[in-house]
């Protein structure tokens, strides 16, 4: 890995979660939800990013996302699926990457929000235009994900250090 190539996050919003009378974590995904996983599976590997790193939820909807959308890539990442990605703030998730280890170049983040969408937009200091507009114009629906690019180690990950490169969603 040369020093100089910037490292790649992908923040991925779970799919349409279902409504049953369960406890909010065990929520499983709506028929449409199962759909558009599998469709930004095939999108997430439209971009080419070889993921080194999962960090899913242990939400049982972001892990049915992470699980469908997976079977589309030509490789599968090694998956963590972590606690604390479920309810998280921007700054609660900022903590758990920054834990990432350094030989990971580019993660994928399957969370939740308002918190993965507060993540793109408190970790973007500057952006590619078309990319913030879209997102600007419709949020962070149930299965969109944000690619976002920075330069220095995981420890290093704060506020403002990004450029969201590109964003995606199911009604595109």
């Amino acid at each position: 890995m040369s020093s100089a190539e910037p490292r790649r996050i992908v923040l991925f919003r779970h799919a349409k979660a279902d409504w049953p009378q369960v406890p909010d974590h065990e929520r499983p995904l709506a028929d449409r939800g199962r759909m558009d996983a599998a469709v930004a599976g095939r999108k997430l590997a439209d971009t080419g990013i070889p993921f080194d790193l999962a960090l899913c939820s242990t939400a049982t909807r972001t892990r049915e996302t992470w699980k469908l959308a997976v079977q589309e890539l030509p490789h599968r990442p090694k998956t963590v699926y972590e606690e604390r990605i479920y309810e998280a703030s921007p700054g609660e998730l900022i903590a758990v990457l920054n834990e990432t280890p350094d030989d990971a170049q580019n993660v994928i983040l399957i969370g939740h929000n308002p918190g993965i969408q507060g993540l793109a937009e408190i970790l973007s200091g500057s952006a590619e235009e078309e990319a913030r507009e879209r997102m600007n114009r419709r949020g962070f629906p149930a299965a969109a994900f944000a690619v976002l690019s920075f330069e220095g180690s995981w420890k290093s990950l704060e506020p403002g250090v990004a450029t969201l490169i590109d964003n995606w969603a199911p009604s595109e």
